[in-house]
């Protein structure tokens, strides 16, 4: 029997309580303060069940739905009101701040006039009613909100909430010293109102000034629910990539508000963000379980960058896939093509592909430094895999226009060309190095080669100039290695054109005996010279004999 008693007594006191609740707007008001507008909404059909006629909380209901851009809901509820109950001033102010919202200003101000006219504009609701929609609205004149709520003002000095809607009223006409002075007025009423110090806070997030902490702070001081300030105080450390303050007040925050799906994704990229990789790909797989075709799109990002943490490109690759199939084409961002290309990077032969969603990371990049940046890593991509015509293609983009691009830059076009046989384009790219850097052997090397490989039967001598250059330039350093390298290979080959085109074989054995200064134990050159001497040494025999 006790138990029964027990079960009967609860019946009751939820009766009781649901009926004191629904015939009181006060902790409907608080809701709607807090923001929890759905929370709101029900506590406020509740009252208007037990009480049709109470017009207050008709007024609010359409506060909470116009809070929620629920236009066409708020209207359809309100067409179930009583009729009479709609020539009320209240319910004219709320039919004018729905009309504002559909941008009907002439008919929203015919019904602002109606409900100031019925108070004699001496109702400080009814002011404050019509002063909010036209802040509210984003065209609409906030002086003549200023000169409303001054009049309620008048009659209802001790209100917080009108010291703040000037305050908004004036940030709206970016006054920031006039609304700073009106959120201030709001605490010197209240100390403890909680939305003054919140919106203090936003005109220095305006700023980008980070004083706004100590506001925000104040806020959850006097309020520790007030969720505005909490979700600004999260939002200052998880872009200041402190992640465990970061989900501390994400967590508050979700606490403070009604339910709501993006809250699901703020909590699995906040676990992203403090590395716990599996756990946001858990949550973030419940998330699209709970939610189906109605989930945000990003959290298949956010699943595809957590494999991504934990290599599983394969994985990653898949939930990738999936958010661009949910997103739309106008939606991407530079970084979902960038986050694709680099999860093809990673995956064996597919060059291509990671190619191909750099590429388009560049064309929707909006700043020159990110198109050239991709463009590098587009090139280095297909070095990698020992394509050089496509690394030439981009290594041009990356050069072409581009302030930063350095000497080593151009010389590596000008090598991938060469190495993709593109032997006129080479010269071409090399040319343009010897003007830039007339000092440098390493473009008159090049463009020897790449006229080497254009002439390569000897009949132009296209290649001449280019090692004469840079005999000319290494020759003022044979200690150095290279250009011992550099000079070998330019003396043998003006040695070979001498004795095959010229037919100047004292010539040739001149180019060969500079080879043997460099390198005494060289026996193709020795041998050459054996060749070309003894030939010379036949020809004037046998002029003799002739003679």
């Amino acid at each position: 029997m006790k138990r029964t008693y027990n079960f009967i007594a609860i019946i009751i006191f939820s009766v009781i309580s649901l009926t004191a609740f629904a015939q009181n707007t006060d902790q409907a008001k608080q809701l709607i303060y807090h923001e929890k507008y759905h929370s709101a909404e029900i506590a406020l059909h509740a009252i208007l069940q037990n009480d049709i006629n109470n017009e207050e909380a008709w007024y609010l209901l359409t506060q909470t739905y116009l809070e929620q851009h629920k236009v066409k809901a708020i209207k359809d509820s309100l067409a179930k009101a009583p009729q009479a109950l709609l020539d009320r001033p209240l319910l004219h102010a709320s039919l004018g701040q729905i009309l504002m919202q559909e941008n009907n200003i002439t008919d929203a101000k015919q019904k602002f006039d109606l409900a100031l006219k019925q108070t004699k504009e001496k109702d400080p609701a009814i002011l404050t009613s019509v002063a909010k929609a036209y802040i509210d609205t984003k065209d609409a004149d906030a002086g003549y909100a200023i000169e409303l709520l001054e009049k309620a003002i008048k009659r209802d000095k001790k209100n917080p909430e009108l010291y703040v809607l000037l305050g908004d009223a004036y940030s709206k006409l970016s006054n920031g010293s006039d609304a700073y002075s009106s959120y201030q007025k709001a605490l010197n009423v209240d100390p403890n109102y909680a939305r003054a110090s919140y919106r203090l806070g936003k005109i220095f997030t305006a700023q980008k000034n980070p004083v706004y902490m100590q506001y925000f702070n104040e806020a959850i001081a006097a309020d520790s629910l007030y969720a505005p300030a909490l979700y600004e105080i999260y939002y200052h450390y998880y872009f200041r990539r402190d992640a465990s303050k970061a989900i501390e007040y994400l967590k508050k925050y979700i606490v403070a508000t009604d339910y709501n799906p993006q809250n699901d994704y703020l909590m699995t990229d906040i676990l992203f963000l403090n590395k716990n990789y599996q756990a946001a790909i858990d949550k973030g797989l419940k998330v699209i379980k709970s939610h189906g075709n109605s989930v945000s799109p990003r959290i298949y990002k956010l699943i595809s960058g957590s494999y991504v943490k934990l290599n599983d490109a394969e994985s990653a690759l898949d939930y990738m896939q999936k958010y661009f199939l949910k997103n739309t084409d106008t939606a991407y961002l530079t970084s979902d093509y960038e986050s694709m290309g680099e999860i093809y990077e990673t995956l064996n032969n597919r060059e291509d592909s990671a190619a191909r969603y750099y590429g388009l990371a560049a064309e929707n990049a909006n700043k020159a430094e990110d198109q050239y940046r991709l463009y590098k890593k587009i090139s280095q991509i297909y070095s990698k895999a020992k394509e050089y015509g496509n690394e030439a293609l981009w290594l041009q983009k990356y050069y072409t226009g581009n302030e930063q691009a350095t000497n080593l830059d151009l010389f590596n076009w000008g090598l991938a060309n060469y190495y993709a046989k593109q032997y006129p384009m080479a010269d071409s790219v090399f040319a343009m190095y010897t003007e830039k850097y007339p000092d440098e052997k390493y473009g008159f090397y090049w463009r020897a080669k790449s006229n080497v490989a254009i002439d390569t039967a000897m009949e132009l001598g296209l290649a001449i100039p280019y090692y004469l250059k840079v005999i000319e330039i290494a020759e003022q350093d044979t200690t150095d290695e290279v250009n011992r390298k550099r000079l070998i290979e330019s003396y043998g080959y003006l040695a070979s054109f001498k004795a095959n085109h010229d037919k100047d074989f004292a010539g040739s054995i001149d180019y060969f005996e500079k080879v043997l200064s460099l390198q005494p134990d060289n026996e193709d050159a020795k041998r050459y010279v054996g060749i070309l001497q003894k030939y010379i040494n036949n020809n004037a025999d046998n002029a003799k004999s002739a003679n």
